[in-house]
């Protein structure tokens, strides 16, 4: 990959720009008080992620030569330590916000988070009992021994390092290691006093009973401290898709546990010659230092307890209609006269599972083709699956099992599958199969007729309501047969090319959305109307970039949405003048892949599993598809007006990367999460 030529932002530091406006929503002090602690959980999650992958395959490339880096575009040690010196900023943002604003106003909602010196007498008794009989069976310390090996600590996991002080001992200190398990609740709601709440978190729990866990040795102080690793979490598995993948995948699973640790996160109240001990032990670089406060793993605190009313979080939505679809009609029957359209989490995900339950009980139903790349814990989409072929259905089922960090989940759902006589293909070779298709084939009047639904996001009913995308039933020929040859072709094991109506991965997407963009600059150059709206989670493909520069450069108007990385560098002169982009992050996860072009007056529009990333187009099985029904692209197209018009969710993306607030001409505050329920409430009543 040659030196790029044109402006282009490392994906890396975009991603973390990103993080970043996740830290804004927890720092919003008109979102409801539990909502900011569980934003603040989620930036800690995403945190976590960007260690265990990509800081980890940065860190591989630190050794390549000059040469190397040159092809590369950047200098892996040089972003290493933009990436050190942001995430220490945000943490400590991050600290501040949750120490010095979160916990007051917890207080002022007579909510209060005890820590082990904080405990009266009463509350310690009830502490300690707890301890006894809950957790203290579940911890075994492991004493430091300079003679042996430091124990492995595990990718993610809570520890104690702990000192052992006796004063006036020639050996007058000893360290030792907590694990805390994972099945261990992280809360403890204790006795309410006077109308007033008290949380304390299990390591305080630990560390009001340390002589409890300690009390065979002869020592006269105990330090504690809390302490997590996070590791390379990349797989290193053979690519050859056989029997014996599934078990090559375990196994490299658990190397995953064991991988080179990325980032050590350490309490700052830890003495510096504790701290020294550690870094030594571990052999862990100066970037991957990153200093903290007192708890770590905050991921958990998506589960923090609200204890108090109501008000301190979102009011939950009642899921909506969809006008004209019934729990007691059939859905095939009403395929024959439109499609229909869901937008999760606005509208209830049920009208997949009706439809998936449809086509299991249906007589005339005798095939059923899915892809499946992330499945709900107790998915109903599997239970409808398995009565369809105890019902006599043919059923293939594309299961990913390369899908991150759901692998296990996924095995699980394989064995279970394949128990039940489901046909389950494991995937492709060296392809992760990433798109969200179903196909229903059905006999009518002795011929074929099929039935799809296609979507942005995956079969899975619990993270559809949190995430923002959406799923069309068709019966329309112009997809449906272009889905029969790209299930083939899967069936097969293989790849496929020549669709007349579908943009699909990897043989196809990148020639089709150039063209596609093409097309516009051919316009605009004509001095006719030409425009284009991309919704993405992500825009970090170069190939994607330098066209979309092209476009503007030629006069073509081009208005971006764009939650996460955006490599692109909008309002630059000379390369996107005609650019803009806005991110979006609010109550619900954007995260539809909605393609709009102009087109001369006669606008297209396409929806996607795919996002703008060179993954997407080159090592993934992804499916764009057109949206044909005029009610359809209307009702899609209204959405994005609204997310295009947002003023108080939406951030500006440009070349300064500071992430203000989106301000338009609108007097009124247009919130597009907002708008899109009320619209949906209105129009599918």
């Amino acid at each position: 990959m040659a030196k790029k030529k044109f402006p282009f932002l490392n994906r890396e530091l975009s991603w973390l720009y990103f993080n970043e406006r996740v830290l804004q929503e927890a720092a919003d002090d008109s979102v409801p008080l539990i909502e900011r602690i569980r934003f603040l959980s989620i930036f800690s999650s995403n945190l976590e992620e960007f260690y265990r992958v990509r800081v980890a395959t940065l860190s591989r490339l630190v050794n390549l030569n000059e040469k190397a880096k040159l092809l590369l575009g950047f200098n892996p040690k040089k972003v290493l330590n933009e990436i050190k010196n942001i995430v220490v900023r945000q943490e400590r943002k991050f600290e501040n916000l949750f120490q010095a604003t979160l916990i007051n106003e917890l207080a002022q909602n007579r909510i209060f988070i005890l820590n082990d010196a904080q405990l009266n007498v009463a509350r310690g008794v009830f502490v300690r009992e707890h301890f006894r009989d809950k957790i203290l069976s579940n911890l075994v310390p492991v004493l430091i021994d300079d003679d042996k090996p430091f124990p492995e600590l595990k990718d993610r996991y809570l520890y104690f390092f702990v000192r052992l002080v006796k004063t006036g001992s020639k050996k007058s200190e000893k360290y030792a290691l907590i694990e805390f398990p994972e099945n261990l609740p992280r809360f403890l709601v204790l006795p309410e006093t006077n109308d007033l709440k008290f949380i304390i978190l299990l390591e305080d729990i630990v560390k009001y009973c340390l002589d409890d866990i300690f009390y065979v040795f002869d020592y006269n102080q105990i330090e504690a401290f809390s302490i997590q690793l996070t590791r390379d979490a990349e797989l290193d598995i053979d690519k050859n898709v056989s029997d014996k993948f599934i078990e090559e995948l375990k196994s490299s699973l658990d190397k995953r546990k064991k991988g080179k640790p990325m980032r050590l996160l350490y309490d700052t109240g830890m003495p510096l010659e504790m701290l020294g001990v550690l870094i030594n032990k571990l052999k862990i670089e100066a970037e991957g230092l990153i200093p903290g406060n007192r708890y770590h793993r905050f991921g958990d605190f998506i589960a923090f307890p609200n204890v108090g009313t109501s008000s301190l979080e979102y009011a939950p939505l009642e899921p909506l209609k969809v006008h004209g679809l019934h729990r007691t009609e059939s859905i095939f029957n009403k395929l024959e006269e439109r499609d229909y359209l869901v937008n999760l989490p606005y509208q209830s995900y049920d009208y997949i599972i009706l439809f998936l339950r449809e086509a299991a009980i249906d007589p005339k139903v005798t095939e059923i083709n899915i892809t499946l790349y992330r499945l709900a814990e107790n998915s109903k989409v599997i239970n409808t699956l398995i009565n369809a072929a105890k019902n006599g259905k043919k059923v293939n089922c594309v299961v990913e099992l390369k899908a991150r960090f759901d692998e296990k989940a996924n095995i699980f759902w394989t064995t279970r599958l394949l128990e039940e006589g489901v046909n389950v293909n494991y995937g492709l070779t060296n392809y992760k199969v990433h798109s969200k298709i179903c196909l229903v084939k059905r006999m009518e009047k002795g011929r074929a007729k099929y039935y799809a639904n296609l979507a942005t996001g995956n079969f899975n009913e619990k993270t559809a309501r949190i995430y923002c995308d959406h799923s069309i039933f068709t019966a329309k020929k112009e997809i449906t047969l272009d889905l029969i040859n790209l299930f083939k072709a899967l069936n097969k094991k293989t790849v496929a090319k020549d669709f007349k109506h579908l943009i699909v991965s990897p043989l196809e997407s990148r020639d089709k959305i150039y063209a596609l963009i093409q097309r516009e600059i051919k316009f605009a150059k004509a001095k006719k109307p030409a425009y284009m709206i991309l919704k993405v989670n992500s825009l970090a493909d170069e190939g994607i970039v330098a066209k979309l520069y092209e476009a503007s450069n030629a006069g073509v108007q081009v208005k971006l949405i764009v939650r996460g990385i955006c490599c692109l560098v909008p309002g630059v002169p000379g390369f996107s003048e005609n650019i803009t982009v806005v991110s979006i992050i609010d109550k619900f996860l954007e995260h539809a892949r909605v393609f709009i072009f102009g087109n001369n007056g006669h606008e297209e529009m396409f929806l996607s599993s795919a996002d703008l990333m060179s993954r997407n187009f080159e090592h993934r099985v992804e499916v764009g598809f057109p949206v044909l029904d005029e009610n359809v692209r209307n009702e899609i197209r209204d959405i994005i007006d609204f997310q295009l018009e947002d003023n108080v969710k939406a951030r500006d993306i440009t070349k300064n990367n500071n992430n203000k607030y989106h301000k338009n001409r609108l007097s009124t505050k247009i919130r597009a999460q907002v708008q899109t329920y009320n619209y949906l409430k209105n129009k599918h009543q």
